[in-house]
């Protein structure tokens, strides 16, 4: 695993494995490799790695998907306009 950065989890894709698993398969496959990568250390602030390691995609894909229109994303998202600024604020995404 690759460590470098604590908000990231790194973990090698499964060449043998088809692609075809939900999204929760996915995250259930990662998580349980990060664990045992782990080798028994404890893993610190993971509840909010994990959030950020979806969110980020979640919101550079949705951004690109609605044409950077901030209200259709919004709409998808379930959040107010407001609080998706704030996110794309904090990840880079706007200015």
């Amino acid at each position: 695993m690759n460590t470098q950065n604590n908000n990231v989890i790194s973990i090698e894709p499964s060449i043998n494995k088809p692609r075809t698993g939900s999204l929760n398969e996915t995250v259930r496959t990662c998580l349980e490799q990060y664990f045992q990568q782990l080798d028994g250390d404890q893993p610190s602030d993971l509840y909010n790695i994990v959030l950020q390691q979806v969110e980020q995609p979640l919101l550079e894909l949705l951004m690109s998907y609605v044409d950077g229109n901030q209200s259709k994303a919004a709409e998808c998202l379930g959040l107010n306009r407001g609080t998706l600024r704030k996110k794309l604020k904090t990840y880079n995404l706007i200015k």
